[in-house]
């Protein structure tokens, strides 16, 4: 059965939809709340297990948000018999992408994604000046760079259950 890789910058939606999935009894897991995704060194590699809130400046220069392939692996051979969705991002994404059936982007406007970033209380990640100019930067032409590499695009503005139903959608048309 397929795992689908659901991923767009800090403040899409991704969460959201995730939470939004598993109350529709879908096998859904939010990779930066449930420990796939972890700040890492970039120059020693070493795991940094208590960052922190908020992020000091300079602290996206040596560090980067990584996914564990391991428990991506780890996933993908649990959930043989059902659909499952892995919600996140990170910088080496692309180091996992062989293990997913399908990737979704969902994608927002940056005027969006500024009033998201700025006014959610479920993290503070994209309160910092850094972190909100890195959030944005990464929103420009990813609607485009997605689409190269021929993830399905989902406008993340819609109301969330929209957003649910279209990625639910594109991962039907899998079988």
């Amino acid at each position: 059965m397929p795992l689908v890789w659901v991923t767009g910058s800090a403040g899409a939606g991704k969460s959201t939809v995730c939470s939004l999935l598993k109350s529709k009894g879908e096998v859904a897991v939010d990779a930066d709340w449930d420990g796939y995704n972890q700040w890492v060194d970039r120059t020693s590699g070493l795991v940094v297990a208590d960052p922190p809130d908020p992020v000091p400046p300079g602290w996206l220069d040596r560090y980067a948000w990584r996914i564990n392939r391991a428990q991506v692996e780890a996933l993908a051979a649990r959930i043989r018999d059902t659909t499952a969705f892995l919600c996140g991002t990170v910088e080496n994404e692309v180091e996992v992408w062989d293990l997913f059936d399908l990737v979704v982007c969902v994608v927002v406007d940056s005027a969006t994604l500024r009033h998201r970033l700025l006014t959610r209380t479920t993290n503070s990640y994209g309160r910092h000046p850094e972190e909100l100019a890195a959030a944005l930067s990464s929103n420009d032409g990813m609607a485009a760079t997605y689409r190269r590499f021929g993830a399905t695009i989902v406008d993340g503005s819609r109301p969330p259950a929209e957003v649910g139903d279209a990625i639910l959608a594109a991962t039907a048309r899998l079988s």
